[in-house]
């Protein structure tokens, strides 16, 4: 299995959960973004007060409460690019060769304020 597969297996399950409880009418754009803002803001919340440096090593309780709030962000994700008709890996190849115009490397390299 590709990872193009697992990812296509990972939308189908998605949308069959969704489908299963009948949320699409919960699932509009507008609602979506902002349960991925909220969830974002959930994973920054572990974060809030630990120093750059300390983020780097996280506790077992930082990691899985990490992981679970990276999974619903994704989830939601998912959820929105199957509403907004977004192929999100195609989105992702064109902003990666957008970024790497806007960044070349030669004027990026090891540089933040860019």
């Amino acid at each position: 299995m590709t990872r193009g597969d697992s990812l296509q297996l990972l939308i189908q399950q998605v949308n069959d959960f969704a489908e299963a409880r009948d949320w699409r009418q919960f699932h509009s754009p507008k609602n979506l973004s902002m349960a991925l803002t909220v969830e974002a803001a959930e994973l920054l919340e572990i974060f809030q007060w630990v120093e750059s440096q300390d983020s780097l090593v996280l506790s077992d309780a930082q990691r899985t409460a990490s992981a679970h709030e990276a999974a619903d962000i994704l989830l939601y994700l998912l959820r929105f690019c199957e509403m907004t008709q977004i192929d999100l890996l195609a989105a992702a190849r064109e902003k990666l060769q957008l970024n790497a115009q806007k960044y070349p490397l030669e004027l990026s390299k090891g540089v933040a304020s860019r």
